[in-house]
């Protein structure tokens, strides 16, 4: 191992925003040092890129920071499907740790820090022998542990992490506390960040939760529900709102808010007449039950200056999945991505992670 500064960022569970607290805090960093290297050792959701499988967290910070390293060696192990049970069967894990180990020897040849991203909680990856606090042990890295906003669930969850952590003899450098409710954000930054103190651990910085990063656009939510895009105008529009049409049109327009997502069978040409209706208010149209309109309506839709999208799932199951859609930053995101350089600029306290590193 060299003498760079190195960092391993974990959450306490998923969908805590630690993919975008790694790319704020990468972007914030380059205020102290250019000379920055990013891995995510272990990756789940993977995209496939010139014949090879690549984390897609690997892919966002590459992209957005305009880092330089080969992106396989930015995500050397992808646990695709079958990954697990092949390894159970047959696996080496000292294969798998010279893999990271040479990985992230590429990437922090000749930089001053490394940061390391890490893969939902500390025991994920347990099954094949590297779990988050293995791989942080592997590479001599202290940890900055994500968790979410709350008192009681976030504290007990803190504790049982870094209990995994702490018996592979990795220091914990300190918390962030992400996702918090405006209203919630001194009570909570008092009280657990007392509690968290009293257990000798730091905050470095209490985060608010902002809507506009957990808000997809219609592109993803095509993507995900895999359906026939009939009219695709400014599909990357975000959607704020989700309206289920399953009610008399003069009812359903009081929901129409600005940012609506409209979803509705698409028999309903009542509720798809009242949707162009309101036109700018709306910024997409989910047609359910695989049912193609009439076709003089269809024509209309086509002239509506919103995406609309056909799906062949029931109403319920389509609303349940866009509902459920975990919502992941691209690097085409650029307002989203301005949004969390601006709440780590203000909420965490990059520089005194950089000196305690």
């Amino acid at each position: 191992m060299g003498r760079e500064k190195r960092i391993f960022i974990a959450a306490t569970r998923q969908n805590d925003g630690k993919t975008v607290l790694s790319l704020g805090l990468t972007m914030c960093f380059m205020k102290h040092t250019t000379r920055i290297g990013f891995i995510k050792p272990v990756g789940q959701r993977y995209l496939v890129i010139n014949g090879e499988q690549v984390d897609e967290d690997s892919v966002l910070v590459k992209e957005v920071c305009n880092l330089k390293f080969s992106l396989k060696d930015m995500s050397p192990i992808a646990v695709e499907r079958g990954f697990t049970e092949r390894f159970v069967e047959n696996g080496d894990v000292k294969e798998l740790e010279e893999k990271i180990f040479h990985s992230y020897k590429r990437v922090a040849e000749g930089n001053e820090l490394v940061i390391i991203e890490g893969t939902g909680h500390a025991g994920v990856g347990s099954i094949f022998g590297l779990n988050n606090a293995r791989v942080a042990k592997l590479l001599g890295a202290k940890v900055l542990l994500i968790t979410v906003g709350g008192i009681g669930r976030p504290f007990d969850e803190i504790m049982l992490n870094r209990a995994l952590f702490e018996k592979e003899g990795v220091e914990i450098l300190g918390v962030i506390i992400n996702k918090v409710l405006p209203e919630k954000m001194e009570k909570v930054k008092k009280v657990l960040g007392k509690a968290l103190a009293e257990q000798g651990l730091r905050v470095f910085g209490v985060v608010p939760y902002v809507k506009i990063l957990s808000s997809p656009t219609l592109a993803q939510i095509a993507e995900a529900l895999e359906g026939e895009i009939i009219s695709d105008k400014e599909i990357n529009r975000r959607v704020d709102n989700i309206v289920v049409g399953a009610m008399a049109p003069h009812h359903a327009l009081s929901y129409f808010l600005p940012g609506s997502l409209i979803i509705t069978p698409g028999d309903r040409e009542d509720i798809i007449l009242a949707t162009m209706a309101k036109g700018e208010e709306i910024v997409g149209l989910i047609l359910t039950c695989g049912v193609r309109p009439h076709p003089t309506i269809l024509q209309l839709i086509k002239k509506a200056n919103f995406p609309v999208i056909l799906v062949p799932t029931d109403t319920y199951t389509t609303a349940s999945r866009v509902h459920d859609l975990v919502v992941k930053v691209r690097p085409e995101d650029k307002e989203k991505i301005q949004v969390i350089k601006d709440l780590v600029e203000e909420y965490i306290s990059v520089e005194e992670i950089y000196n305690a590193i």
